[in-house]
Protein backbone atom coordinates (compact mmCIF):
# COMPACT_ATOMS: atom_id res chain seq x y z
CA UNK A 1 0.00 0.00 0.00
CA UNK A 2 1.22 3.40 -0.89
CA UNK A 3 2.32 5.17 2.48
CA UNK A 4 1.24 8.44 1.03
CA UNK A 5 -2.83 7.31 0.87
CA UNK A 6 -4.95 7.65 3.93
CA UNK A 7 -7.50 5.70 2.56
CA UNK A 8 -9.69 5.24 -1.25
CA UNK A 9 -8.14 8.24 -2.98
CA UNK A 10 -7.39 10.44 -0.35
CA UNK A 11 -3.40 11.20 0.39
CA UNK A 12 -2.35 11.18 3.45
CA UNK A 13 -0.86 15.55 1.90
CA UNK A 14 -4.83 15.87 1.29
CA UNK A 15 -5.91 14.50 4.29
CA UNK A 16 -3.43 16.74 6.29
CA UNK A 17 -4.91 19.80 4.56
CA UNK A 18 -8.47 18.74 5.28
CA UNK A 19 -7.54 18.38 8.43
CA UNK A 20 -6.03 21.96 9.21
CA UNK A 21 -9.04 23.47 6.96
CA UNK A 22 -10.66 21.62 9.72
CA UNK A 23 -9.11 22.71 12.58
CA UNK A 24 -8.73 26.53 11.99
CA UNK A 25 -12.32 26.77 11.15
CA UNK A 26 -13.12 25.03 13.89
CA UNK A 27 -14.94 26.71 17.07
CA UNK A 28 -13.31 24.64 19.41
CA UNK A 29 -10.45 27.57 18.01
CA UNK A 30 -9.11 28.82 21.20
CA UNK A 31 -9.06 32.25 20.52
CA UNK A 32 -12.41 33.60 22.09
CA UNK A 33 -14.88 34.32 19.23
CA UNK A 34 -17.84 32.69 20.70
CA UNK A 35 -17.50 35.79 22.76
CA UNK A 36 -18.37 38.69 19.78
CA UNK A 37 -21.48 39.06 17.50
CA UNK A 38 -20.09 41.72 15.08
CA UNK A 39 -23.45 44.46 16.23
CA UNK A 40 -25.82 40.97 16.32
CA UNK A 41 -26.60 41.79 20.41
CA UNK A 42 -27.48 45.33 19.48
CA UNK A 43 -29.63 44.21 16.30
CA UNK A 44 -31.47 42.10 18.53
CA UNK A 45 -31.43 44.52 21.20
CA UNK A 46 -33.36 46.83 18.93
CA UNK A 47 -35.17 44.81 17.86
CA UNK A 48 -33.78 44.55 13.87
CA UNK A 49 -33.55 40.51 14.36
CA UNK A 50 -36.40 38.71 16.40
CA UNK A 51 -36.39 35.71 14.49
CA UNK A 52 -34.67 33.21 12.14
CA UNK A 53 -35.70 34.37 8.80
CA UNK A 54 -34.07 37.91 10.64
CA UNK A 55 -30.93 36.32 11.49
CA UNK A 56 -30.27 35.03 8.51
CA UNK A 57 -31.16 37.76 6.68
CA UNK A 58 -28.44 39.57 8.67
CA UNK A 59 -26.09 36.96 8.59
CA UNK A 60 -26.00 36.58 4.75
CA UNK A 61 -26.20 40.53 4.42
CA UNK A 62 -22.99 40.96 6.20
CA UNK A 63 -20.97 37.84 4.33
CA UNK A 64 -22.16 39.58 1.17
CA UNK A 65 -21.39 43.05 1.70
CA UNK A 66 -18.15 43.05 3.96
CA UNK A 67 -16.76 39.20 4.64
CA UNK A 68 -16.87 38.55 1.04
CA UNK A 69 -16.14 42.00 -0.18
CA UNK A 70 -13.16 42.82 2.28
CA UNK A 71 -11.91 40.13 4.49
CA UNK A 72 -11.98 37.04 2.40
CA UNK A 73 -9.88 38.83 -0.65
CA UNK A 74 -7.29 40.81 2.11
CA UNK A 75 -7.12 37.18 3.22
CA UNK A 76 -6.34 35.67 -0.15
CA UNK A 77 -3.65 38.80 -0.70
CA UNK A 78 -1.82 38.38 2.81
CA UNK A 79 -1.97 34.43 1.65
CA UNK A 80 0.27 35.27 -0.98
CA UNK A 81 2.65 37.31 0.15
CA UNK A 82 3.14 34.97 2.90
CA UNK A 83 3.69 32.47 -0.09
CA UNK A 84 6.42 34.62 -2.15
CA UNK A 85 8.15 36.21 1.79
CA UNK A 86 6.40 39.37 1.53
CA UNK A 87 6.06 40.41 4.79
CA UNK A 88 5.91 44.02 3.88
CA UNK A 89 3.28 43.18 1.83
CA UNK A 90 1.57 40.75 4.31
CA UNK A 91 1.82 44.03 7.31
CA UNK A 92 0.08 46.60 4.60
CA UNK A 93 -2.68 44.32 3.43
CA UNK A 94 -3.28 43.99 7.21
CA UNK A 95 -2.95 47.63 8.02
CA UNK A 96 -5.82 48.39 5.06
CA UNK A 97 -7.97 45.78 6.31
CA UNK A 98 -7.42 47.12 10.49
CA UNK A 99 -7.85 50.56 8.86
CA UNK A 100 -11.40 49.74 7.42
CA UNK A 101 -13.19 48.37 10.35
CA UNK A 102 -16.21 50.66 11.47
CA UNK A 103 -15.09 51.21 14.99
CA UNK A 104 -13.69 50.58 18.01
CA UNK A 105 -15.73 47.49 18.99
CA UNK A 106 -14.58 46.07 15.80
CA UNK A 107 -11.02 46.70 15.66
CA UNK A 108 -10.50 45.63 19.23
CA UNK A 109 -12.23 42.64 18.20
CA UNK A 110 -9.94 41.99 15.46
CA UNK A 111 -6.90 42.74 16.97
CA UNK A 112 -7.66 40.55 20.34
CA UNK A 113 -8.95 37.55 18.01
CA UNK A 114 -5.86 37.70 15.19
CA UNK A 115 -3.05 38.19 18.27
CA UNK A 116 -4.63 35.03 20.08
CA UNK A 117 -4.46 33.19 16.94
CA UNK A 118 -0.66 34.27 16.57
CA UNK A 119 -0.09 32.86 19.75
CA UNK A 120 -1.01 29.93 19.32
CA UNK A 121 0.34 29.63 15.84
CA UNK A 122 3.74 30.58 17.74
CA UNK A 123 3.14 27.58 20.11
CA UNK A 124 2.67 25.42 17.59
CA UNK A 125 6.02 26.29 15.69
CA UNK A 126 5.36 28.57 12.91
CA UNK A 127 8.69 30.78 13.62
CA UNK A 128 6.91 34.00 11.48
CA UNK A 129 3.85 34.38 14.50
CA UNK A 130 5.92 35.39 17.35
CA UNK A 131 6.74 38.81 15.89
CA UNK A 132 3.08 39.50 14.80
CA UNK A 133 1.65 38.31 18.31
CA UNK A 134 2.57 42.01 19.65
CA UNK A 135 1.40 43.85 16.22
CA UNK A 136 -1.03 46.37 17.56
CA UNK A 137 -3.12 46.41 13.99
CA UNK A 138 -3.28 42.63 14.59
CA UNK A 139 -6.27 41.43 12.27
CA UNK A 140 -8.03 37.95 12.37
CA UNK A 141 -8.20 37.44 8.73
CA UNK A 142 -4.27 38.08 8.43
CA UNK A 143 -3.92 35.38 11.19
CA UNK A 144 -5.76 33.30 9.47
CA UNK A 145 -4.12 33.34 6.60
CA UNK A 146 -0.74 32.81 8.10
CA UNK A 147 -2.40 29.48 10.12
CA UNK A 148 -3.26 28.32 6.54
CA UNK A 149 0.03 28.43 5.08
CA UNK A 150 1.52 26.63 8.25
CA UNK A 151 -1.20 23.52 7.64
CA UNK A 152 -0.97 23.53 4.43
CA UNK A 153 -3.92 25.15 2.73
CA UNK A 154 -4.68 25.94 -0.64
CA UNK A 155 -5.84 29.96 -1.13
CA UNK A 156 -9.26 28.57 -1.87
CA UNK A 157 -9.40 26.28 1.23
CA UNK A 158 -8.14 28.77 3.74
CA UNK A 159 -10.73 31.42 2.07
CA UNK A 160 -13.74 28.59 2.62
CA UNK A 161 -12.58 28.00 6.31
CA UNK A 162 -12.46 30.97 7.31
CA UNK A 163 -15.92 32.37 5.93
CA UNK A 164 -17.69 29.05 7.47
CA UNK A 165 -15.65 29.93 10.46
CA UNK A 166 -17.52 33.51 10.87
CA UNK A 167 -20.75 31.60 9.50
CA UNK A 168 -20.59 29.30 12.35
CA UNK A 169 -19.61 31.51 14.69
CA UNK A 170 -22.55 34.46 13.88
CA UNK A 171 -25.28 31.47 13.61
CA UNK A 172 -24.14 30.40 17.58
CA UNK A 173 -24.06 34.31 18.49
CA UNK A 174 -27.90 34.33 16.68
CA UNK A 175 -28.77 31.30 18.52
CA UNK A 176 -27.84 32.43 22.12
CA UNK A 177 -29.36 35.75 21.34
CA UNK A 178 -32.50 35.60 19.36
CA UNK A 179 -33.13 33.14 20.39
CA UNK A 180 -32.98 30.34 18.00
CA UNK A 181 -33.56 26.77 18.71
CA UNK A 182 -30.91 24.21 17.21
CA UNK A 183 -33.33 22.81 14.47
CA UNK A 184 -33.73 26.48 13.33
CA UNK A 185 -30.21 27.65 13.95
CA UNK A 186 -29.26 24.43 11.22
CA UNK A 187 -31.56 26.03 9.05
CA UNK A 188 -30.12 29.44 8.98
CA UNK A 189 -26.73 27.88 9.11
CA UNK A 190 -27.86 25.61 5.86
CA UNK A 191 -28.80 28.83 3.60
CA UNK A 192 -25.69 30.86 4.65
CA UNK A 193 -23.51 28.13 3.59
CA UNK A 194 -25.05 28.46 0.57
CA UNK A 195 -24.85 31.76 0.07
CA UNK A 196 -20.95 31.77 1.02
CA UNK A 197 -20.33 28.71 -1.52
CA UNK A 198 -22.40 31.08 -4.36
CA UNK A 199 -20.28 34.13 -3.58
CA UNK A 200 -16.91 32.88 -3.22
CA UNK A 201 -15.34 32.38 -6.12
CA UNK A 202 -16.35 36.21 -6.93
CA UNK A 203 -14.97 37.01 -3.67
CA UNK A 204 -11.19 35.52 -4.96
CA UNK A 205 -11.48 37.18 -7.94
CA UNK A 206 -12.18 40.59 -6.85
CA UNK A 207 -9.82 43.12 -8.28
CA UNK A 208 -7.74 45.49 -6.12
CA UNK A 209 -9.61 48.65 -6.91
CA UNK A 210 -13.03 46.92 -5.81
CA UNK A 211 -11.71 45.78 -2.25
CA UNK A 212 -14.29 47.62 0.52
CA UNK A 213 -17.04 46.84 2.41
CA UNK A 214 -20.54 48.38 2.91
CA UNK A 215 -22.12 47.30 5.96
CA UNK A 216 -23.23 50.99 7.37
CA UNK A 217 -25.93 49.53 9.65
CA UNK A 218 -23.66 47.26 11.22
CA UNK A 219 -20.90 50.02 11.93
CA UNK A 220 -24.11 52.17 13.38
CA UNK A 221 -25.22 49.06 15.82
CA UNK A 222 -21.86 48.48 16.60
CA UNK A 223 -21.05 51.76 17.64
CA UNK A 224 -24.22 51.79 20.29
CA UNK A 225 -23.25 48.52 21.25
CA UNK A 226 -20.11 50.18 23.04
CA UNK A 227 -22.66 51.89 25.81
CA UNK A 228 -25.19 48.75 25.77
CA UNK A 229 -26.31 48.66 29.49
CA UNK A 230 -26.19 45.08 29.60
CA UNK A 231 -24.50 42.90 27.12
CA UNK A 232 -23.54 38.99 26.62
CA UNK A 233 -20.82 39.75 24.03
CA UNK A 234 -18.04 42.01 23.62
CA UNK A 235 -18.79 43.31 20.36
Amino acid sequence: MNARVAGPGLSVDDAAALLGAMRLSSAALPIGAFAYSQGLEQAVARGAVTDAPGAERWIVGLLESSILMLDVPVLRRVFECWGCGDAAGAGAWNDFLYAARGTRELREEDRQLGTSLYRLLESLGEPRAGALRGHPRATLPAAFALGARFFGLSAPSAALAFGYSWCEAQVGAATRLVPLGQTAAQRVLSSVQTALARGLPEALALPDDAITATAPGQALLSAEHETQYSRLFRS
